[in-house]
């Protein structure tokens, strides 16, 4: 139903509005340290619906090279309905809707943890997400604490189809209270798995197997395993354009007077949304390591080692680290556990020529083991890929 109406001519009202500076308001987003109460749920605004042109876009843009994402008969004759979207879509969209509420105010990121992508989305579907606070310490008056959040990213059907944790760092505030609309006194279902169960589509039927390539089947792949992945990405200003549009608000990551404002190491241009340089990454390492992927079932472990910014070439290297037989119900498949490593402004064979086992490190365990760490080194996760076998 339409409702149609009228408005009278209005003369400008700027000349005679009287300006009363007090009257002024300074709207905040994000919270302080105080204000993450263990146990609370925060209902992220907005939401997004997912176009197909971004869909497609976005697996163009970061190079990903699974047909799963780019050819829509192929991705029927695997059992889906067309293609899905790509994970790391899903990633960034679920994470950026909850910025407004979980980090805006926050200092770093600080990993990402147990995130499992459980059914897949396709284009045309609707995300939304919810958080859930699980963990706060304190750390002293004035000093950063860090704060241990659990989000859900739920399509239209209110179906879960992904969860993660990750680790924010985040200063205490004046204590004054600020409006808090994402703040329920009856906290919304959180549906979060221990174990978590998915629903994955199996082949469906025949389809030329020349489309990927022969050495990115299961049995192509050892523990131990080195990749180099031979191509990297220069990342210019366009990452400003995918963080607004994949919904993250936070202004370090667009906003130049903000950045250049700020002390310390991330003071100066803007720095790439972290959720991109992954995709980034991921991207670069499909050709060779998850072209005949069925799926990518999630990360356990992960950081963001050094900061991005516009200008940087990003690089990746992949260690495989283990290999077991794919769930029962989806035959001739099996589970790859990969430590994707990203460094920049280096080709990744110079990396490994300069760093060697170093590069495969963890970051965080270098000073108890008395290494240096590596400036070059950007990014390490632990991913699980659902492969083909041959």
């Amino acid at each position: 139903m339409a409702v149609t109406f009228t408005l009278k001519k209005q003369e400008p009202l700027c000349a005679a509005a009287e300006l009363q500076i007090s009257r002024a308001r300074f709207p905040q987003y994000g919270r302080w340290l105080e204000d993450f109460v263990p146990g609370q749920v925060f209902r992220h605004p907005r939401g997004f619906t997912i176009d197909p042109g971004v869909a497609k876009a976005f697996a163009g843009s970061f190079q990903q090279a699974n047909p799963l994402f780019l050819n829509a008969e192929y991705a029927r004759a695997h059992g889906f309905r067309t293609c899905p979207v790509c994970p790391q879509l899903v990633f960034n969209l679920v994470l950026s809707l909850g910025v407004q509420n979980d980090s805006e105010k926050a200092m770093a990121n600080l990993g990402y943890y147990q995130a499992a992508f459980l059914r897949p989305v396709y284009p045309g579907d609707t995300l939304r997400s919810l958080t859930r606070v699980k963990e706060r310490k304190d750390r002293g008056p004035g000093k950063p604490g860090i704060v241990r959040l659990q989000t859900l990213g739920l399509n239209q059907h209110g179906e879960v189809v992904l969860q993660y944790e990750r680790k924010i760092m985040v200063m205490p505030g004046s204590g004054a209270k600020q409006e808090d609309p994402a703040r329920t006194e009856a906290a919304p279902e959180f549906p979060w798995q221990e174990e978590p169960a998915y629903e994955l589509p199996t082949s469906g039927k025949d389809y030329p197997a020349d489309l990927t390539g022969s050495g990115t089947y299961l049995e192509s792949f050892e523990p131990g395993d080195i990749l180099v992945h031979p191509n990297g990405r220069t990342v210019t200003d366009e990452h400003m354009g995918w963080t607004c549009l994949v919904g993250n608000t936070h202004p370090l990551h667009t906003d130049r007077v903000y950045s250049t404002g700020l002390t310390g190491a991330m003071s100066g241009e803007p720095i790439v949304y972290g959720g991109l340089v992954f995709a980034w990454l991921e991207g670069l390492a499909s050709r060779d390591l998850s072209e005949n992927a069925l799926w990518d079932l999630g990360f356990t472990e992960g950081y963001h080692t050094q900061p991005v910014q516009s200008g940087d070439t990003v690089a990746a290297l992949s260690r495989v680290l283990a290999r077991e037989p794919g769930p029962a119900g989806i035959p001739r498949s099996g589970i790859l556990t990969v430590q994707l490593v990203g460094v920049k402004n280096m080709s990744a064979a110079k990396a490994l020529e300069t760093y060697g086992a170093d590069l495969f490190i963890r970051e965080n365990d270098k000073k108890d083991l008395g290494k240096e760490k590596i400036d070059a080194k950007i990014f390490e996760i632990e991913r699980r890929i659902l492969l083909k076998s041959k």
